[in-house]
Protein backbone atom coordinates (compact mmCIF):
# COMPACT_ATOMS: atom_id res chain seq x y z
CA UNK A 1 0.00 0.00 0.00
CA UNK A 2 1.24 3.59 -1.01
CA UNK A 3 2.38 5.53 2.14
CA UNK A 4 0.31 8.81 -0.19
CA UNK A 5 -2.87 9.50 1.95
CA UNK A 6 -3.58 12.90 0.30
CA UNK A 7 -4.23 15.80 -2.19
CA UNK A 8 -3.31 19.10 -1.20
CA UNK A 9 -4.55 21.63 -3.87
CA UNK A 10 -2.72 25.19 -3.21
CA UNK A 11 -4.30 28.16 -5.10
CA UNK A 12 -4.44 31.93 -4.76
CA UNK A 13 -7.47 32.39 -3.55
CA UNK A 14 -9.91 35.28 -3.62
CA UNK A 15 -12.72 37.24 -1.84
CA UNK A 16 -15.99 35.95 -1.16
CA UNK A 17 -17.93 38.27 -0.31
CA UNK A 18 -17.83 42.47 -0.95
CA UNK A 19 -16.83 43.10 2.63
CA UNK A 20 -13.60 40.55 2.06
CA UNK A 21 -12.41 42.55 -0.94
CA UNK A 22 -10.16 44.95 0.58
CA UNK A 23 -8.89 42.71 3.02
CA UNK A 24 -8.03 40.54 0.52
CA UNK A 25 -6.06 43.07 -1.40
CA UNK A 26 -4.14 44.02 1.53
CA UNK A 27 -3.15 40.52 1.99
CA UNK A 28 -1.87 39.69 -1.10
CA UNK A 29 0.24 43.05 -1.20
CA UNK A 30 0.83 43.13 2.77
CA UNK A 31 4.90 44.57 2.38
CA UNK A 32 5.27 45.63 -1.00
CA UNK A 33 4.08 49.06 -0.46
CA UNK A 34 1.32 49.39 -3.20
CA UNK A 35 -0.91 52.46 -2.66
CA UNK A 36 -4.30 52.51 -1.35
CA UNK A 37 -5.63 54.45 -4.37
CA UNK A 38 -4.36 50.81 -6.34
CA UNK A 39 -6.03 48.72 -4.12
CA UNK A 40 -9.34 50.75 -4.46
CA UNK A 41 -9.02 50.33 -8.76
CA UNK A 42 -8.57 47.20 -8.14
CA UNK A 43 -11.66 46.51 -5.61
CA UNK A 44 -13.53 48.06 -8.01
CA UNK A 45 -12.86 45.05 -10.69
CA UNK A 46 -14.18 42.85 -8.12
CA UNK A 47 -17.45 45.43 -7.67
CA UNK A 48 -17.54 45.38 -11.41
CA UNK A 49 -18.28 41.49 -11.96
CA UNK A 50 -20.68 41.19 -8.83
CA UNK A 51 -18.28 41.88 -5.48
CA UNK A 52 -16.46 38.57 -5.13
CA UNK A 53 -14.27 35.88 -6.58
CA UNK A 54 -15.24 32.94 -8.03
CA UNK A 55 -11.84 31.32 -7.97
CA UNK A 56 -12.58 29.43 -4.38
CA UNK A 57 -15.73 27.99 -5.90
CA UNK A 58 -13.75 26.84 -9.41
CA UNK A 59 -10.66 25.66 -7.59
CA UNK A 60 -13.06 23.55 -5.31
CA UNK A 61 -15.24 22.71 -8.64
CA UNK A 62 -11.88 20.92 -9.79
CA UNK A 63 -11.15 19.33 -6.58
CA UNK A 64 -14.60 17.46 -6.46
CA UNK A 65 -13.99 16.25 -10.03
CA UNK A 66 -10.35 14.84 -9.61
CA UNK A 67 -11.45 13.23 -5.92
CA UNK A 68 -14.10 11.08 -8.00
CA UNK A 69 -11.77 10.95 -11.21
CA UNK A 70 -9.41 8.95 -9.18
CA UNK A 71 -12.14 6.79 -7.59
CA UNK A 72 -14.10 5.56 -10.63
CA UNK A 73 -10.50 5.56 -12.66
CA UNK A 74 -7.90 4.38 -10.51
CA UNK A 75 -9.73 2.77 -7.44
CA UNK A 76 -7.92 5.46 -5.04
CA UNK A 77 -10.12 6.94 -2.32
CA UNK A 78 -8.13 10.19 -1.94
CA UNK A 79 -9.59 13.18 -0.24
CA UNK A 80 -8.28 16.57 -1.94
CA UNK A 81 -7.83 19.36 0.15
CA UNK A 82 -7.69 22.94 -0.69
CA UNK A 83 -5.43 25.36 0.62
CA UNK A 84 -5.26 29.15 -0.36
CA UNK A 85 -2.05 31.47 0.28
CA UNK A 86 -4.24 34.64 -0.07
CA UNK A 87 -7.41 34.40 1.73
CA UNK A 88 -9.70 31.56 3.33
CA UNK A 89 -9.10 28.68 3.74
CA UNK A 90 -5.51 29.67 4.57
CA UNK A 91 -2.95 26.84 3.56
CA UNK A 92 -2.48 26.66 7.71
CA UNK A 93 -5.56 25.88 8.86
CA UNK A 94 -5.98 23.32 6.27
CA UNK A 95 -2.52 21.27 7.29
CA UNK A 96 -4.20 21.52 10.68
CA UNK A 97 -7.08 19.77 9.15
CA UNK A 98 -4.55 17.51 7.67
CA UNK A 99 -3.04 16.60 10.65
CA UNK A 100 -6.49 15.91 12.70
CA UNK A 101 -7.29 13.73 10.48
CA UNK A 102 -3.99 12.00 10.38
CA UNK A 103 -2.75 12.63 6.99
CA UNK A 104 1.23 12.18 6.52
CA UNK A 105 1.63 12.29 2.59
CA UNK A 106 0.48 13.91 0.11
CA UNK A 107 0.55 15.21 -3.21
CA UNK A 108 0.53 18.85 -4.06
CA UNK A 109 -1.26 20.45 -6.82
CA UNK A 110 0.03 23.88 -7.35
CA UNK A 111 -3.18 25.51 -9.50
CA UNK A 112 -0.28 27.53 -11.78
CA UNK A 113 0.46 25.61 -15.15
CA UNK A 114 3.47 28.24 -16.19
CA UNK A 115 6.75 28.49 -13.97
CA UNK A 116 7.31 31.82 -12.06
CA UNK A 117 8.79 32.14 -8.62
CA UNK A 118 5.73 33.11 -7.68
CA UNK A 119 3.80 29.99 -9.09
CA UNK A 120 6.69 27.55 -7.49
CA UNK A 121 8.57 28.93 -4.43
CA UNK A 122 6.08 30.85 -2.97
CA UNK A 123 3.66 28.56 -2.76
CA UNK A 124 5.76 26.19 -1.79
CA UNK A 125 6.81 28.16 0.32
CA UNK A 126 3.87 28.70 1.97
CA UNK A 127 2.90 25.27 2.34
CA UNK A 128 6.33 24.85 4.40
CA UNK A 129 5.27 28.30 6.75
CA UNK A 130 1.73 26.68 7.60
CA UNK A 131 3.79 23.54 8.36
CA UNK A 132 5.84 25.35 10.81
CA UNK A 133 2.79 27.56 11.88
CA UNK A 134 1.64 24.02 13.49
CA UNK A 135 4.29 23.29 15.48
CA UNK A 136 6.41 21.81 12.41
CA UNK A 137 3.91 18.93 12.27
CA UNK A 138 2.00 18.59 9.08
CA UNK A 139 2.13 15.39 5.86
CA UNK A 140 5.41 15.23 3.05
CA UNK A 141 4.01 16.46 0.48
CA UNK A 142 5.50 15.22 -3.36
CA UNK A 143 4.56 18.07 -5.65
CA UNK A 144 3.05 17.25 -9.13
CA UNK A 145 5.93 18.27 -12.07
CA UNK A 146 5.35 20.93 -15.01
CA UNK A 147 2.60 19.99 -17.33
CA UNK A 148 2.09 22.92 -19.57
CA UNK A 149 3.10 20.97 -22.57
CA UNK A 150 0.89 17.68 -21.17
CA UNK A 151 -1.42 16.67 -24.20
CA UNK A 152 -4.40 16.63 -21.53
CA UNK A 153 -3.74 19.89 -20.95
CA UNK A 154 -3.11 21.40 -24.47
CA UNK A 155 -6.65 19.32 -25.38
CA UNK A 156 -8.54 20.45 -22.71
CA UNK A 157 -7.67 24.41 -23.97
CA UNK A 158 -8.33 23.42 -27.53
CA UNK A 159 -11.50 22.02 -26.84
CA UNK A 160 -12.44 25.18 -24.79
CA UNK A 161 -11.35 26.80 -27.95
CA UNK A 162 -13.63 25.01 -30.35
CA UNK A 163 -16.83 25.25 -27.77
CA UNK A 164 -16.59 29.18 -28.09
CA UNK A 165 -15.44 29.95 -31.55
CA UNK A 166 -17.59 26.90 -33.23
CA UNK A 167 -14.67 26.43 -35.51
CA UNK A 168 -13.35 22.76 -35.54
CA UNK A 169 -9.51 21.95 -35.96
CA UNK A 170 -8.91 20.53 -39.16
CA UNK A 171 -10.63 23.36 -40.76
CA UNK A 172 -9.95 26.34 -38.35
CA UNK A 173 -10.20 29.55 -40.57
CA UNK A 174 -6.98 31.47 -41.66
CA UNK A 175 -8.62 34.76 -41.16
CA UNK A 176 -9.55 34.16 -37.82
CA UNK A 177 -6.29 34.48 -35.23
CA UNK A 178 -6.18 33.12 -31.65
CA UNK A 179 -4.47 35.52 -29.19
CA UNK A 180 -3.68 33.23 -26.15
CA UNK A 181 -3.32 35.79 -22.71
CA UNK A 182 -1.46 34.90 -19.57
CA UNK A 183 -0.79 37.08 -16.79
CA UNK A 184 2.06 39.57 -16.91
CA UNK A 185 4.98 39.40 -14.64
CA UNK A 186 7.90 42.53 -14.28
CA UNK A 187 10.66 41.28 -16.88
CA UNK A 188 13.32 40.68 -14.61
CA UNK A 189 10.98 38.23 -12.79
CA UNK A 190 10.59 36.80 -16.34
CA UNK A 191 14.24 36.75 -17.19
CA UNK A 192 14.49 34.31 -14.34
CA UNK A 193 12.15 31.73 -14.89
CA UNK A 194 10.96 29.51 -17.89
CA UNK A 195 7.24 31.68 -17.72
CA UNK A 196 7.69 32.88 -21.28
CA UNK A 197 9.10 29.17 -22.76
CA UNK A 198 6.32 27.42 -20.84
CA UNK A 199 3.50 29.96 -21.89
CA UNK A 200 4.96 29.35 -25.87
CA UNK A 201 5.25 25.77 -25.49
CA UNK A 202 1.65 25.91 -24.46
CA UNK A 203 0.42 28.03 -27.12
CA UNK A 204 2.16 26.22 -30.08
CA UNK A 205 0.60 22.79 -28.83
CA UNK A 206 -2.63 24.53 -28.81
CA UNK A 207 -2.48 26.02 -32.26
CA UNK A 208 -1.14 22.96 -33.31
CA UNK A 209 -4.00 20.84 -32.28
CA UNK A 210 -6.41 23.49 -33.81
CA UNK A 211 -4.78 23.79 -36.99
CA UNK A 212 -4.20 27.13 -35.88
CA UNK A 213 -1.37 29.33 -38.62
CA UNK A 214 -1.87 32.94 -37.03
CA UNK A 215 -1.67 33.08 -33.18
CA UNK A 216 -0.27 35.56 -31.05
CA UNK A 217 0.77 35.45 -27.44
CA UNK A 218 -0.48 38.85 -24.91
CA UNK A 219 -0.35 40.19 -21.42
CA UNK A 220 -2.86 40.86 -19.10
CA UNK A 221 -3.34 42.43 -15.90
CA UNK A 222 -0.40 44.18 -15.29
CA UNK A 223 -0.10 45.95 -12.12
CA UNK A 224 2.77 47.36 -9.97
CA UNK A 225 5.28 50.00 -10.36
CA UNK A 226 4.45 51.69 -13.96
CA UNK A 227 8.14 52.37 -13.83
CA UNK A 228 9.00 48.76 -13.67
CA UNK A 229 9.18 47.13 -17.16
CA UNK A 230 6.43 44.43 -17.41
CA UNK A 231 5.88 41.35 -20.00
CA UNK A 232 4.47 43.18 -23.14
CA UNK A 233 2.33 43.36 -25.56
CA UNK A 234 -0.86 44.00 -23.71
CA UNK A 235 -3.90 41.89 -25.13
CA UNK A 236 -5.79 45.11 -25.74
CA UNK A 237 -3.00 46.64 -28.05
CA UNK A 238 -2.88 43.21 -29.57
CA UNK A 239 -6.29 43.53 -30.60
CA UNK A 240 -5.89 46.91 -31.83
CA UNK A 241 -2.79 45.96 -34.52
CA UNK A 242 -4.97 43.24 -35.35
CA UNK A 243 -7.58 45.19 -36.45
CA UNK A 244 -5.21 47.38 -37.99
CA UNK A 245 -4.00 44.82 -40.43
CA UNK A 246 -7.93 43.85 -41.21
CA UNK A 247 -9.08 41.13 -39.33
CA UNK A 248 -12.81 41.24 -38.29
CA UNK A 249 -12.93 38.12 -36.40
CA UNK A 250 -10.77 37.15 -33.56
CA UNK A 251 -10.58 34.41 -30.74
CA UNK A 252 -9.17 34.82 -26.82
CA UNK A 253 -7.65 32.39 -24.55
CA UNK A 254 -6.33 32.91 -21.27
CA UNK A 255 -4.01 29.97 -21.45
CA UNK A 256 -2.16 31.42 -18.74
CA UNK A 257 -5.05 30.58 -16.06
CA UNK A 258 -6.65 27.68 -14.80
CA UNK A 259 -10.52 29.40 -14.07
CA UNK A 260 -12.26 32.32 -15.26
CA UNK A 261 -11.54 34.50 -12.26
CA UNK A 262 -11.41 38.23 -11.94
CA UNK A 263 -8.85 38.84 -13.97
CA UNK A 264 -10.40 37.02 -16.69
CA UNK A 265 -14.02 38.22 -16.41
CA UNK A 266 -12.64 42.00 -15.87
CA UNK A 267 -9.95 42.54 -17.85
CA UNK A 268 -11.26 40.24 -20.69
CA UNK A 269 -14.76 40.41 -20.58
CA UNK A 270 -15.01 43.24 -19.51
CA UNK A 271 -12.12 46.03 -21.00
CA UNK A 272 -11.00 43.91 -24.27
CA UNK A 273 -14.29 43.35 -25.04
CA UNK A 274 -15.05 46.94 -25.14
CA UNK A 275 -11.86 47.26 -27.41
CA UNK A 276 -13.29 44.97 -29.43
CA UNK A 277 -16.40 46.56 -29.89
CA UNK A 278 -14.62 49.74 -30.55
CA UNK A 279 -12.40 48.28 -33.15
CA UNK A 280 -15.54 46.51 -34.74
CA UNK A 281 -13.98 42.91 -33.91
CA UNK A 282 -16.02 40.53 -33.10
CA UNK A 283 -14.59 38.61 -30.33
CA UNK A 284 -15.08 34.94 -28.91
CA UNK A 285 -13.63 34.68 -25.32
CA UNK A 286 -12.88 30.65 -25.00
CA UNK A 287 -12.84 30.00 -21.26
CA UNK A 288 -9.80 28.37 -19.17
CA UNK A 289 -9.46 24.97 -18.49
CA UNK A 290 -11.75 25.04 -15.12
CA UNK A 291 -12.49 21.03 -14.67
CA UNK A 292 -12.70 20.24 -18.11
CA UNK A 293 -12.54 15.98 -18.15
CA UNK A 294 -9.17 15.96 -20.02
CA UNK A 295 -7.21 18.10 -17.56
CA UNK A 296 -9.00 16.45 -14.45
CA UNK A 297 -7.77 13.32 -16.19
CA UNK A 298 -3.94 14.81 -16.60
CA UNK A 299 -4.34 15.36 -12.96
CA UNK A 300 -5.87 12.13 -11.95
CA UNK A 301 -3.63 9.90 -13.69
CA UNK A 302 -0.51 11.62 -12.85
CA UNK A 303 -1.66 11.47 -9.31
CA UNK A 304 -2.10 7.67 -9.62
CA UNK A 305 1.36 7.37 -11.43
CA UNK A 306 2.89 9.11 -7.92
CA UNK A 307 0.60 7.04 -5.64
CA UNK A 308 2.05 3.92 -7.65
CA UNK A 309 5.70 5.08 -7.75
CA UNK A 310 5.68 6.12 -3.92
CA UNK A 311 4.46 2.29 -3.30
CA UNK A 312 6.99 0.70 -5.43
CA UNK A 313 9.48 2.01 -2.99
CA UNK A 314 8.19 0.91 0.27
Amino acid sequence: MSSIDSVLFVGFGGPTKPEHIMPFLETVVRGRGVPRERLEEVAHHYHEIGGRSPYNELAFRQAVALKRRLRDGYGLSLPVYGGMRNWHPFVSKVIRCMNCAGRKHAVGVILAAHRTSTSLERYRLDVSRAVEANDNVGPAVDYLGPWFDDPQFLEANAARIEEASGYQRGAWPAAVPVVFTAHSVPCSMADGSPYVDDLLASCRGVAALLGVTEWRLAYQSRSGDGRVPWLEPDVNDVLRELAAQGVVEVVVQPIGFLHDHVEVLFDLDVEARETARELGLTMHRAPTVGDHPAFIDMLAGRIAAAVQAAASEE
